[in-house]
């Protein structure tokens, strides 16, 4: 043992210590916390914390693990939750991640968080670890991991940095999904300056289980051994979640560095098996994965969650690096562990089980009968909490919150009005050119140069994924049960009203998910927005979780978990707001998905449009290729929405749609061309009837983000029955024209004809120009 190993453990701060020094500076403020806050952690103890209390507060009490900004309005969504919405709910908000009742006996969990801050200092790995760790939020429920997505948002296409950090968290996406052998079967990619220095890397992921097969993460039963067992504990990620994921990065300050933690996707993909044979056996009484706060948020959630306390001792924690401090131990986020609850009979079978895996463990400690959470360093009390306060009682804020003065400017400013009329296209031509404009742009040309560094289809029960509107994966091969799953947020739209914006986020996901034919059942959500400490950025944040809570309510789909990433901004320049909302459906039989595009055997098939189209420019791609970013969002109809997924997915069940494509970002035009680059079969279509039902022109006709509205491909034999069912139900729906498998083009009749080959050329250059 080295001088300074021994120094260090001669020296540790011990409760005894702790009651007998009151006077002792401590750095609370370097580890994020608050005066305040310090302040109520010494009135809670009756003392001041030792060293490695102090360490276990500051990161459970960070904005990451604590939600202390957003917890009074996150309770909108349990609140606003009807008997209807839970009927199929297994497990909602509060767990690792939500469970749905699939049918059948099996159900299937899903959640979506953020890995932001990180993924900006150190790409690869931390890109690589917010897969890692959504994953064993998976796995902590007994289920098996098998799907991932990715929603990310980076900044400008064309700035340096962006090189940087799109080949680094690409790569580290790819990496650590593809070893784990999990198909990503979707997510979406947007380019916009307001991220440069705040990237957004969210990931998704969802597993499948059987309803006996569930685990929750709570320590209960009296003499229960408490055990740590995956990877060792090493340096890496001390402190991220107080410091990466609570404070804006400062790039001066390089002690940041090490807080990024480390993968290995080898050891998790041994992990997710060894915990499978784990809940097989039910040989683990709860468990719990170590990701943000490690054995901090560990230990004390399952202690208060349970119903008793826990003692453990931490030099029992095998370690990596053996000069770790008590405190560097409770805070380290070192990836691919869990920690679980085992009755003394399944002591022996539990170690089997890791031999058999070749899985290292350590035995902590165990389940005490005295609500409090001790932890000891050979033998020496060195935390001795009330694990409540420590987990689920930190502080609350209530923070200030207006409408911006600016807001009532920005809305005033359209793009209608701040154009000139006359320059915009308005000839065949020109419209042509703006089309191949549109898919070109970076935010709506082809991404699979990242997909393709995605295996998609590992597993072989991926039925659909990017670019169909929705990833469809299998859950049972015998009935063909399965989960479609969308993820979607417009950061344009949220900015210009953050309470139509989230609620248009919900629609869209929702409309992706009901075009592939499955039933939406629930949601998860990822809120990224800026400082809570701003007013303005507080406002859109409550404005954000009220618009979505009401949604939900709406379209009659509860939120079961999710994710709040805050503090996503540079000095005083927040990212928009963007609540990323994924939705899953879900399918009796995968057979019966309806993709994004039509086949060439879909030859002479009727093209129709679903919905009805305005002049809403405002926050587009159009507007937001000119350079403009100003209005008002497009209307949000949620009982319209509503009734649009109902009828999509009948027509999907009963065999009269081929193809089905919602209308979003880059509208109708947008929406053709990849119909028609899906399997590079062409089509003719007219806008005249639309344009004259609707009372717009030619350019707003394709190039408006008009909600509610979907393309969808139906044949011949089934025309008289699809319009009569949409005519017995009230939805407007429009012919535009036919499938034609011949043309091999794009033809917009009496205004332009794009060859596959012009739109091909257009839609899959731009990321091959600045990554490839």
């Amino acid at each position: 043992m080295t001088t300074e190993a021994t120094e260090k453990e001669f020296n540790i701060d011990t409760v005894e210590n702790a009651a007998s020094s009151p006077d002792v500076d401590l750095p609370w403020a370097e580890l994020g916390l608050k005066q305040n806050e310090f302040d109520e952690i010494v009135k809670i103890l009756g003392r001041r914390p030792t060293a490695a209390e102090l360490a276990m507060y500051s990161v459970m009490w960070s904005e990451h693990c604590s939600y202390k900004s957003t917890k009074n309005h996150l309770r909108q969504f349990g609140a606003k939750v009807t008997d209807e919405m839970k009927k199929d709910l297994m497990v909602g908000i509060g767990e690792n991640a939500g469970v749905t009742d699939l049918g059948d006996g099996w159900a299937v969990t899903f959640k979506i968080e953020s890995h932001n801050s990180p993924s900006f200092v150190e790409p690869y790995q931390g890109a690589a670890t917010g897969i890692g760790g959504i994953v064993r939020d998976i796995i902590s429920m007994g289920a098996r991991p098998i799907a991932v997505m990715d929603p990310l948002r980076f900044g400008a296409i064309d700035h340096p940095d962006s090189q940087r950090v799109v080949h680094g968290v690409v790569s580290g996406i790819g990496g650590y999904g593809n070893s784990l052998g999990l198909p990503n079967i979707g997510g979406e990619t947007v380019f916009d300056p307001i991220y440069q220095g705040n990237p957004l890397v969210n990931a998704l992921a969802v597993g499948k289980l059987r309803h006996e097969d569930l685990r929750l993460a709570n320590a209960s039963g009296v003499g229960n051994k408490v055990v740590l067992f995956g990877a060792r504990t090493g340096g890496d990620g001390i402190g991220g979640a107080s410091v990466l994921a609570s404070e804006s990065f400062d790039d001066s300050k390089p002690s940041k560095r090490p807080a990024v933690q480390v993968g290995d996707p080898f050891s998790e993909k041994v992990l997710i098996e060894c915990c499978l044979e784990l809940f097989k056996g039910s040989l683990v009484e709860g468990i719990q994965d170590l990701g943000a706060a490690g054995i901090s948020c560990a230990t004390s959630e399952l202690a208060s969650n349970g119903d008793g306390g826990m003692r453990v001792e931490l030099t029992d924690v095998l370690l990596r690096d053996p000069t770790l401090t008590p405190g560097e131990i409770l805070m380290s986020e070192s990836q691919e562990r869990m920690m679980a609850v085992v009755t003394p009979e399944n002591v022996e079978a539990f170690e089997a089980t890791m031999a058999k895996w070749n899985v290292e463990y350590s035995w902590l400690g165990e389940v005490t009968d005295d609500d409090r959470l001790i932890i000891t360093w050979n033998g020496e009390v060195i935390v001795d909490v009330d694990p409540k306060t420590v987990a689920h009682d930190g502080p609350v804020y209530d923070r200030p919150f207006a409408r911006p003065e600016w807001q009532d400017e920005l809305q005033a400013n359209t793009f209608r009005g701040s154009v000139n009329a006359a320059i915009l296209p308005q000839t065949g031509d020109e419209l042509k050119a703006a089309v191949l404009e549109l898919i070109a742009s970076p935010n709506m040309c082809d991404k699979s140069w990242i997909t393709r560094q995605y295996d998609r289809y590992v597993g072989g029960n991926t039925a659909l994924a990017m670019p169909d509107d929705a990833g469809v994966v299998r859950v049972d091969e015998e009935s063909g049960l399965g989960v479609a799953i969308a993820t979607d947020a417009n950061g344009r739209y949220t900015y210009l009203d953050p309470y139509v914006g989230a609620q248009l986020a919900l629609a869209e996901s929702y409309r992706n998910v009901a075009t592939s034919g499955a039933v939406p059942a629930a949601v998860s959500d990822c809120l990224n927005y800026g400082s809570p400490e701003d007013s303005d950025v507080m406002w859109q944040l409550a404005e954000g979780i009220r618009g979505l809570s009401d949604a939900c309510m709406e379209l009659g789909v509860p939120v079961t978990g999710g994710n709040v990433s805050l503090y996503n901004q540079t000095g005083d320049k927040a990212i928009h707001p963007t609540p990323v909302v994924a939705t899953l459906g879900k399918f009796d039989d995968v057979a019966r998905r309806t993709p994004s595009g039509w086949r060439a055997d879909a030859d002479g098939q009727a093209i129709y449009l679903m919905g009805t189209t305005a002049d809403e420019l405002d926050g587009s791609e159009f507007a937001n290729l000119r350079g403009h970013l100003g209005g008002t969002p497009p209307k949000v109809d949620l009982a319209k929405e509503r009734l649009l997924g109902e009828l999509l997915i009948n027509a999907s069940r009963d065999g009269m749609i081929d193809a089905a494509h919602d209308l979003s970002e880059g509208g109708l035009a947008a929406a053709l061309a990849e119909m028609v680059l899906r399997h590079g079969v062409g089509a003719r279509v007219a806008l005249d009837d639309v344009c004259e039902r609707d009372g717009i022109d030619a350019f707003t006709a394709l190039f408006s983000e008009s909600q509610a509205r979907a393309v969808v491909a139906v044949p011949r034999s089934e025309e008289v029955r699809f319009n009569d069912m949409l005519s017995a139900r009230g939805f407007p729906v429009a012919r535009l024209g036919v499938v034609d498998a011949q043309s091999g083009a794009l033809e917009v009749q009496g205004q332009f004809t794009a060859s596959i080959d012009e739109l091909r050329e257009a839609h899959e250059g731009t990321m091959e120009k600045y990554f490839g």
